[in-house]
């Protein structure tokens, strides 16, 4: 998931059922929030499926290849976060949450995604990065109100074309696939505001001076011959790209995330993130 999601969970209470007025593990705790991140896990302890009303589900960095049924029963849950654990398989469970609005299940053993998955209508951030994807699951493209799409790190070696149904999607980041070609889905979607292509086989770049709606491309670390042209004003991040130094491209990273999550209300924008390494 990255360091974005960890410094948030920094944030968030280590004991699930500390705070004012929670005192036995049963009670609903008052923030609406569990976060059993790295507790080595292999189940989910089945007290917190009691917890009807809750809206967040911190389930990171466990050894969870499975889910119970009984998960479908916290139907307020706003987001859920099961990357790096030992998923082969997303759980049906899963797909009935309606309200789930952000979603993490990078660093798993995933191939696919069922196709149930469309159910979830309300999912505007997904996270399948580091997972073992040969190609984008084409339920993807039925999220309708889907922001941000994270497929980082997997066997990408293109895009379906119906990703341009996705008309709410402002950030696409590919990076570490298997990409030769630029995906021309993208050359198609000028409401994309970030994209990120770094560390993938492209060796030539199409003009994306069309795309009135972008603001920041990565394209580091491929072995193209030229940069891609872009309008006025776009930030590039990569070789040729400007005559002024470029930022780090993690660094352009992450600072397009902290400000996409601060933009959905959903994480405050963390300073430790912007400000350059210690030397």
């Amino acid at each position: 998931m990255g360091d974005a999601l960890r410094a948030l969970a920094a944030c968030v209470p280590a004991d699930c059922c500390r705070g004012s007025g929670a005192r036995d593990p049963r009670d609903m705790p008052p923030d609406r929030t569990v976060d059993l991140s790295g507790r080595q896990l292999r189940r989910l302890p089945a007290h917190v499926c009691s917890f009807r009303e809750l809206a967040k589900l911190y389930l990171s960095d466990n050894r969870l290849s499975s889910l119970p049924p009984e998960l479908a029963q916290l139907q307020n849950l706003q987001i859920l976060a099961l990357d790096f654990n030992d998923f082969k398989a997303l759980p049906q469970a899963v797909c009935t949450l309606q309200q789930l609005c952000i979603l993490y299940l990078g660093n798993n053993k995933l191939c696919g995604l069922p196709a149930e998955l469309s159910r979830l209508q309300s999912l505007r951030t997904l996270w399948i990065e580091a997972n073992c994807l040969g190609r984008l699951p084409d339920v993807v493209c039925e999220l309708a109100v889907l922001r941000t799409l994270h497929a980082g790190s997997n066997g990408l070696r293109g895009l379906p074309g119906r990703l341009q149904r996705l008309r709410e999607l402002r950030t696409i980041w590919l990076s570490g696939n298997l990409l030769t070609d630029f995906p021309a889905v993208l050359l198609h979607m000028p409401f994309l505001e970030v994209i990120d292509v770094d560390r993938n086989s492209i060796r030539h770049f199409p003009s994306l001076a069309h795309l009135s709606g972008l603001k920041l491309v990565i394209y580091d670390h491929n072995p193209c011959r030229n940069a891609p042209k872009v309008a006025k004003g776009v930030r590039r991040v990569g070789r040729w790209a400007e005559e002024t130094p470029e930022p780090d491209p993690r660094k352009a990273r992450r600072y397009a995330l902290t400000q996409e999550d601060s933009q959905e209300g959903e994480a405050p924008v963390l300073p430790s993130l912007l400000l350059p390494p210690s030397s």
